[in-house]
């Protein structure tokens, strides 16, 4: 089940919501954890025992951990916890990946039989509630906040269904206060705004992001070998767009669905494409697995805190590195990984000098391409094709592949582009800090319900309409 589904929005939502209001104080929570448990189940039947039962162990662990005074035996829970969320996230997710290229080391080196091996599904949104897990451990480890005293607080924290499948990422300490308590945010006012930040994200989702997946489907179909370098930009650019309306659609969606019950969630999306370098576009773009790789991966690295800059810019890229590997078991994930984490080397040892040295548009120009050139590898399987997509972009092919896009698709691509770099000038930046920080009157309550109405009625209708509706995140 996804947010952008009709039997999300027409049925499990308004059931949700009408159950949750109207259920005492002192059974939220029990609403909140049923609901997010038959969510999960809808999608993914046999896993919800993996979750459910993992959730239990770490539980016990982490209380244990936290009463226990010995600083050896602390870290040694601290370890085996770490390591029977990583070892889950290894095998459903990598050991297929794992397997291959040994099997192809083997067979290459020794001339044996490949040892195969099962293709396993993947548990849906395992690499973040995995992440979510980890924090949990750690941030009791440091006396950031002290563990749930109640098992199936514990159980919400990880299975909130908002944030389960597509996060943000939430650190336990962010969430750890609002679980036992939210009543001060569980206003009016809240369910109201998070309402409109809903409708937003599925805008964003339905009315662009799977407008230009259509395209950018079409493109990627195509054998490269076809392509003109006019649709390989054309497809590129629409892959562009609709990965960030997507993600960004599905995050506001989370938050928003997140304040209509009293919950705070941190933003994950800052209108990343105005970023004028790739440590800014990093500030800006998935905030929140940034936040994380800070916390529990850089700094335990060293951080900044090393003794030669080639150390830091080695944390910089292996950092970037196992972000890449997160978000796939695949070579080109690890490349892209790498790629961006060679950039952020490269600006802090010399680029973002030049940088200071040109104006903000040709700063913000050279960042989107590198930005763009990256996505060909996140969106192509094989490495080969991708460098072959590359070669296409910038060679023209004497073939001429006819690429004739729908008319209606230039207006959203304008219209995306519109959007995406909304905030590129102060102005404008003022324009969207009001809609989403400033205080609403009555009346800008009843505008922007009616808006958000408008809105609505043309997803659901688009969504019903459409067979065409995918939710690319589900493979992380």
């Amino acid at each position: 089940m996804i947010f952008s589904s009709i039997l999300f929005l027409i049925y499990f939502l308004p059931v949700f919501l009408l159950v949750y209001y109207i259920t005492p104080k002192f059974l939220k929570n029990v609403v909140v954890l049923v609901f997010s448990i038959f969510f999960y189940s809808w999608g993914a039947p046999k896993f919800i025992f993996v979750i459910l039962g993992t959730t239990l162990v770490d539980f016990f662990l982490v209380k244990w951990m936290y009463n226990t005074q010995t600083r050896l035996y602390r870290r040694i829970l601290l370890t085996v916890s770490v390591c029977m969320n990583l070892g889950l996230l290894f095998y459903f997710k990598y050991s297929g990946f794992f397997i291959e290229n040994v099997d192809v080391f083997i067979t290459h080196i020794f001339h044996v039989h490949p040892l195969g091996w099962t293709k396993l599904v993947l548990p849906l949104g395992i690499s973040f509630y995995t992440f979510e897990t980890i924090t949990y451990v750690v941030d009791v480890y440091r006396g950031e906040h002290k563990p749930l005293d109640n098992f199936w607080n514990y159980q919400l924290y990880i299975i909130l269904f908002p944030k389960l499948i597509a996060g943000p990422i939430i650190r336990y300490h962010e969430l750890a206060d609002q679980i036992t308590d939210r009543s001060a945010n569980e206003t009016t006012e809240n369910r109201l705004l998070g309402f409109y930040r809903f409708i937003i994200g599925l805008a964003k989702k339905v009315l662009i992001a799977n407008q230009m997946g259509a395209l950018a489907d079409a493109v990627f179909k195509t054998s490269t070998a076809d392509l003109s370098a006019y649709a390989a930009w054309m497809g590129i650019l629409a892959y562009t767009f609709q990965i960030y309306f997507d993600f960004s659609g599905y995050s506001d969606m989370a938050i928003g669905l997140a304040r209509m019950i009293g919950f705070k969630f941190p933003e994950n999306f800052e209108n990343p494409y105005t970023s004028q370098s790739i440590t800014e576009f990093w500030r800006r773009w998935h905030m929140s697995l940034g936040r994380w790789m800070k916390n529990y991966l850089y700094i335990p690295l060293g951080g900044n805190r090393v003794d030669s800059k080639l150390r830091l810019y080695f944390n910089l890229w292996f950092v970037f590195l196992v972000s890449g590997l997160w978000h796939g078991a695949s070579w080109n994930f690890v490349f892209w990984g790498a790629y961006h984490g060679t950039f952020l080397a490269l600006e802090r040892a010399f680029l973002l000098k030049i940088y200071d040295k040109i104006g903000k548009f040709f700063r913000t120009f050279i960042t989107f391409l590198i930005v763009i050139i990256g996505w060909v590898f996140f969106r192509v399987e094989k490495f080969s094709d991708a460098i072959q997509f590359i070669k296409r972009m910038f060679i023209s092919n004497p073939k001429e592949y006819k690429f004739i896009p729908d008319p209606a698709f230039y207006t959203l691509l304008i219209i995306a582009a519109f959007f995406a770099f909304f905030t590129f000038f102060k102005w404008t930046q003022k324009i969207q800090d009001g809609v989403f920080t400033h205080e609403y009157s009555n009346l800008r309550h009843l505008v922007t319900a009616f808006l958000a109405l408008i809105l609505f009625i043309l997803s659901v209708g688009n969504i019903a309409g459409s067979g065409f509706n995918p939710f690319i995140y589900f493979r992380f």
